[in-house]
């Protein structure tokens, strides 16, 4: 088995969901190390390898987590199968092996970084924004794009717990008393229609969605429940700061308690991250188009995603060219079917090597055109947006 793929094997192998990744990330921080990577493992279990100096300095980024249960890895028909496979080991093993192969060649610095909890709340990323310069000139994301796509979009995110609370009452008399459940799948009810209403024509991605992901309330079967909690997913498009979602949501929930002066709802926001767009026409995004019609031999497209990334929580922070991309195919993220084809996964190799080496020359044909005082402006401009 040649070392890519024994690489993937054992990184899928290796059960490591959000909030499990010690072993994983052990293994890759010695691994990074044997490679000859200068790397480190922060205090949140985030992997950091380095090679190079000087620019431009690419960011290859890839999580280490996926969402829990585990599944069996084996090999059936050239593909590899088990948790993780697609979303998003398949993506950050690519990286490693991409960057290994141009340590010695890359005429700028390659930061290799696999963060934990993706799938969770983020902790890998933002800590990794508090505790570093963020220097770089362009980001790679590891996520799956079916090896012949590139992601430029992820939709923003917002997570809701509403508790709605009233009197406790008895059974046999409902009339009595407001029952907490009754309102809050009622409440529900009208924020679903209040987000359908902002659909865009047929796009998913330019529309607001949500889905009702947890509810719970009542306790003995003979009282009206008095208390329910209900967990919301919520998607907002780029056309809309998440605020603004916020704002009609609350509009909503207090027109609904307008009338109902024994019931009360207390709005709670878990976690919040606006929407991310990026330009197809950037020089990050024109290499990897590039490297996937010399090597695939196909006609990339340019995917917007209805999912939340770690490229949000940079994006927020930063203004520079990111993409996502990695192989596997993105329908099969989270199930119980997560499967990549090795020959998908190292075309996927080839595509991040030959694309950061396109990026290497574009970037540095961009440099012989712009004068000092450009390239002071530049930097005095990207630091003020950040």
């Amino acid at each position: 088995m040649d070392y890519a793929t024994s690489l993937l094997k054992r990184m899928v192998e290796t059960y490591s969901p959000s909030g499990q990744e010690h072993e994983l990330s052990g293994f890759l921080l010695a691994e990074m190390k044997e490679l000859g990577f200068h790397s480190r493992c922060d205090d949140v279990g985030n992997v950091i390898a380095e090679s190079g100096k000087g620019s431009p300095t690419v960011l290859l980024c890839g999580h280490m987590d996926t969402v829990p249960g585990n599944l069996q890895t084996k090999f059936a028909e050239g593909k590899i199968c088990g948790r993780g496979a697609v979303d998003a080991k398949s993506s950050l093993a690519a990286m490693i092996v991409a960057a290994s192969k141009l340590k010695d060649k890359f005429p700028g610095r390659i930061q290799l970084l696999g963060v934990v909890d993706e799938e969770g709340h983020g902790t890998g990323m933002k800590n990794f924004i508090r505790s570093n310069s963020l220097d770089m000139d362009y980001a790679v994301f590891g996520e799956p794009s079916d090896t012949k796509n590139v992601v430029i979009g992820y939709k923003g995110f917002i997570r809701l717990i509403l508790k709605c609370a009233t009197k406790a009452g008895h059974s046999a008399a409902p009339w009595l008393s407001e029952n907490a459940i009754e309102n809050g799948t009622e409440l529900w009810s009208l924020l679903k229609r209040q987000f359908a209403d902002s659909r865009r024509g047929e796009s998913r991605f330019h529309s607001v969605t949500a889905s009702l992901t947890g509810i719970s309330g009542g306790g003995s079967t003979n009282v009206i429940p008095s208390e329910c909690t209900l967990t919301l997913d919520v998607r907002v498009p780029p056309e809309l700061n998440t605020n603004e979602v916020l704002n009609n949501v609350r509009q909503t929930v207090k027109s609904f308690l307008k009338n109902k002066s024994s019931v009360s709802i207390d709005l709670e926001v878990a976690d919040q991250i606006d929407a991310c767009l990026m330009s197809a026409d950037s020089m990050l995004a024109r290499s990897f188009s590039w490297a996937i019609r010399r090597l695939g031999r196909t006609n990339p497209f340019f995917l917007k995603k209805t999912g939340t990334s770690d490229m949000n929580l940079l994006a927020s922070r930063i203004r520079i060219p990111m993409i996502a991309y990695g192989p596997g195919e993105p329908r099969l993220d989270h199930t119980t079917e997560e499967e990549v084809a090795i020959e998908d996964y190292l075309t996927a190799i080839e595509i991040y090597e030959k694309a950061l080496e396109k990026l290497a020359v574009l970037h540095d044909e961009r440099d012989m055109r712009i004068t000092p005082e450009q390239r002071w402006m530049n930097k005095a401009t990207e630091h003020a947006s950040s």
